[in-house]
């Protein structure tokens, strides 16, 4: 199975109230769209992700995504998005609305496993709850709930077959199961979930952030980092030559800035520290730049699923004074990470001539960093 996502984004959202669609607003620390397309894109299952969005929204999308323009009507939007995908060599496609940005992993897994015995496949729920007729705010009637079920989305299709429904219907849907039984195909239900919930109302809102927050998986780590003085005539911290009447004695480089931060997040992943990955003992490593050390462990963590939230590192010396570089240091980390100057704190401290630092014998560091899972 070659399987591609449609993310339908096109729409305005106007019962979520005013402000931006609310594809686009803000939720637990990034957009709705945002979570959405991370849990498709990060599906092992999933080789190609596509979005349908509002012609005046092409600029926010994520950098890299492929996009096309949406209808007058929701059909119409998968339409377009089926028709970009045509040729491409996919066998089976999952059509999803953006605003259900609480889909698990487990939900978009039930359907594609469906698919390999359906031609279509969709989640539901069972309705428990007892069913009125109304009108003026009066009940009417009852409504049996046997065999009733609520709808969700990601729904799953084989590819040619649902772009053959579509290319054939007439109007609008309530959504592409309407249509794939139009066209005769044969749906199976799958299990669906209560926190797959489509985003509506402002209050949909406040429950999916705590569903949100109460699935992300954020990962503290600290790193911790000595050496000592040596003759020389500067020191390196953070990636930054420094001048001064000492230098910091070590295997590597001994910047002992860019140590801490490196353990940190070596910590945040359970991966041991900078010896675990680059040990003392092979003379490779000798005289090493410490930015080879904190590339590894970015890239590792990203590798990984991981998003470096922000890293915070307190250097702890009498001298040099630490204030003047601490831009350029936050810059230097900043390329090195590829993380922004915002996320990245410098800063510096003394332990009032205290122990070996207030002695002026070495230099010490302390880094905390914060992993967040994409």
């Amino acid at each position: 199975m070659k399987i591609a996502a449609i993310l339908v984004a096109a729409g305005r959202g106007t019962r979520a109230g005013a402000g931006l669609p609310k594809q686009w607003r803000a939720l637990a620390g990034q957009r709705v769209f945002d979570w959405t397309y991370q849990a498709f894109k990060s599906h092992r299952d999933i080789a190609h992700v596509i979005a349908v969005v509002h012609p005046d929204d092409h600029a926010c999308l994520p950098a890299g995504l492929e996009a096309v323009h949406g209808g007058e009507t929701r059909a119409a939007s998968v339409r377009a998005g089926l028709e970009a995908l045509d040729g491409a060599g996919f066998s089976h496609v999952l059509i999803h609305d953006a605003a259900r940005a609480c889909v698990s992993p487990a939900t978009i897994s039930g359907v594609i496993e469906a698919l390999q015995s359906s031609e279509a496949a969709a989640p539901a729920l069972p309705v428990t709850d007892a069913l009125w007729l109304g009108a003026d705010e009066r009940v009417t009637g009852t409504q049996a709930r046997e065999g009733l079920f609520r709808a969700q989305t990601p729904q799953g299709f084989a590819f040619p077959a649902i772009l053959a429904a579509h290319r054939a219907h007439q109007g609008d849907a309530l959504d592409d199961v309407q249509i794939a039984r139009s066209a005769g195909l044969d749906v199976t239900i799958t299990l669906g979930d209560e926190d797959n919930l489509k985003l509506t109302h402002a209050q949909d809102f406040i429950r999916a952030e705590r569903i949100l927050r109460g699935n992300m998986d954020i990962r503290l780590g600290n790193g911790f980092d000595v050496h000592a003085f040596t003759t020389g005539d500067h020191v390196v911290l953070c990636g930054v030559t420094i001048p001064h009447n000492k230098a910091l004695l070590g295997h590597s480089d001994a910047d002992v800035g860019m140590h801490a931060i490196t353990d940190a997040l070596y910590g945040a992943m359970a991966e041991g520290d900078i010896g675990r990955h680059f040990p003392p003992s092979d003379p490779q490593w000798k005289g090493a730049a410490s930015h080879i050390f904190l590339a590894h462990a970015c890239k590792l963590a990203r590798s990984s699923g991981y998003d470096i939230n922000n890293i915070d590192c307190t250097l702890i010396c009498e001298q040099p004074k630490i204030g003047p570089h601490a831009d350029a240091m936050q810059a230097e980390l900043s390329r090195i990470m590829e993380l922004d100057t915002s996320r990245i704190s410098v800063k510096a401290t003394t332990s009032e001539r205290l122990g070996f630092t207030g002695r002026e014998e070495g230099i010490a560091a302390i880094a905390t960093a914060t992993l967040v899972k994409s």
